[in-house]
């Protein structure tokens, strides 16, 4: 018999974890190849982990609500066939199913444990930092105190320490380059992990008729990463009013006709999502990530869309090379998106990538709104409510009073990398696009 590492499959740009939320196979269960045997969520959507094995189920390495790396080991599934991770040899080991990681890690630090290294047990949680059990694991085993672990800086999602992180530390501690910290308690302030310091939670008086209403995973992930982005990013706004009169008219023009044609609705967000797209290629600098003191300029022009689910929360399906679909492919692309994210069956994919944001605040009534910017982007637009106003039309003849569809354009920017000039000229282009809209396109 074989036994098979069942591992947290990459899911996509960006996504370092996923919270393990259901477990459809339980130990001893047959498995056939390509069947689910978990489901996971990160903060942009739910997903299955298939086997890719036929086997058994022999061995859970996490339960229900813990949160895995991508690449550790979730689960051991027996099989008859050969796989290259098998750990069969003709050897004697006691140790067949130990994780590989942590007999490196064994390995590589085995002179500091010789050296009377405590290996008592620590309690990690008492921890500011979140740690995933595979480096608790692997820093019990090699002694490493709360200190060390709290000093180690982490490459992974919001600093978090990763596998490699831990292990790269007991190699350097192995040659010398760095000094091993106390493992007594000490009075010194721990090294910040964020770039502010966190909050304090202001106390909340409970009554005996309120309701207590227990916050979902999305909505606590959302929660989490607003509260992030606004800590990370210096937040500024410019707006802009649009009239959007020609669009308002072609399109009532032509739905009926795309509808048969094509069997789904003609709706604003495609136009609005071809103006923002060539308003980028015009604007390269808002196509951009910050990564420390480094300014990423992305290639790929990835529009996110955010969509608000059926329990209230939302979701950022991304239309990926927005730049290169003409407008019945931007139409389709959207409404396949929105249709997915409605009924729960977006991939991990169709959530990442993405390198700026269109929300559409105008869907229940806003005129305009100052959206939170979707990390690591430096910018998202927010669509107010089209509206019929009386405005002042200028003709050759004269000025006079008319009724038009007009919206307004809430941009919201990265003030760190981004200027009032480039954000109040990028908006103000995508007002520039969408009043010159051609009345006479076919689609």
């Amino acid at each position: 018999m074989a036994k098979f590492e069942l591992k947290l499959p990459k899911m996509g740009e960006s996504v370092a974890e996923a919270t393990l939320t259901n477990w459809l196979k339980e130990v001893g269960d047959t498995i056939e190849a390509d069947e689910a045997v978990l489901e996971i969520a990160t903060d942009k959507v739910d997903s299955e982990v298939p086997s890719e094995v036929d086997g058994k189920l022999i061995e859970k390495r996490f339960e229900v609500d813990d949160v895995i790396q991508v690449g550790e080991v979730i689960a051991i599934i027996e099989t008859d066939a050969d796989v290259e991770n098998s750990d069969e040899d003709d050897s004697t080991e006691s140790n067949e199913t130990e994780d590989t990681s942590t007999q490196e890690a064994a390995e590589v630090a085995e002179t500091f444990v010789d050296q009377g290294k405590s290996t008592a047990e620590n309690n990690y949680s008492d921890s500011d930092r979140f740690y995933s059990p595979l480096v608790k694991n692997i820093a019990k085993t090699e002694g490493i105190s709360i200190a060390e672990l709290d000093a180690i800086t982490g490459s992974g999602l919001e600093g978090r320490v990763t596998k490699d992180d831990i292990l790269q530390y007991v190699e350097d501690k192995k040659q010398g380059k760095v000094t091993p910290t106390s493992t007594k308690p000490s009075t010194e302030a721990k090294p910040s992990t964020a770039a502010t310091p966190k909050p304090a939670s202001t106390p909340v008086n409970v009554n005996a008729e309120d309701e207590i209403i227990e916050m979902s995973r999305m909505g606590k992930m959302i929660a989490h990463h607003m509260v992030a982005s606004t800590q990370t990013s210096a937040h500024v706004q410019s707006f802009i009013e649009v009239d959007v009169t020609n669009i308002w008219n072609w399109r009532n023009k032509h739905k009926n006709e795309f509808l048969k044609r094509e069997g789904e609705k003609l709706t604003f967000t495609p136009i609005f999502m071809e103006a923002v797209a060539k308003t980028i290629k015009d604007f390269p600098l808002i196509n951009i990530a910050v990564d420390g003191d480094k300014i990423i300029k992305r290639k790929r022009i990835n529009l996110g869309m955010a969509a608000a689910l059926p329990d209230g929360n939302l979701i950022v399906p991304v239309i990926k090379d927005a730049d290169q679909l003409n407008l019945l492919g931007m139409a389709k692309k959207v409404n396949d998106l929105a249709n997915r994210a409605r009924t729960g069956k977006l991939k991990p994919d169709d959530t990442q990538g993405g390198t700026y944001t269109v929300t559409n605040v105008g869907t229940f009534g806003s005129i305009m709104g100052t959206p939170i910017i979707n990390q690591p982007q430096v910018g998202i637009l927010a669509l107010g409510a089209i509206r019929k106003v009386p405005a002042v039309i200028e003709t050759p003849e004269g000025d006079f009073i008319g009724i038009r569809y007009k919206m307004f354009l809430s941009h919201s920017y990265d003030h760190r990398v981004v200027n009032g000039a480039l954000g109040g000229q990028f908006v103000q282009r995508v007002a520039q696009y969408l009043e010159a809209f051609d009345t006479h396109r076919e689609i």
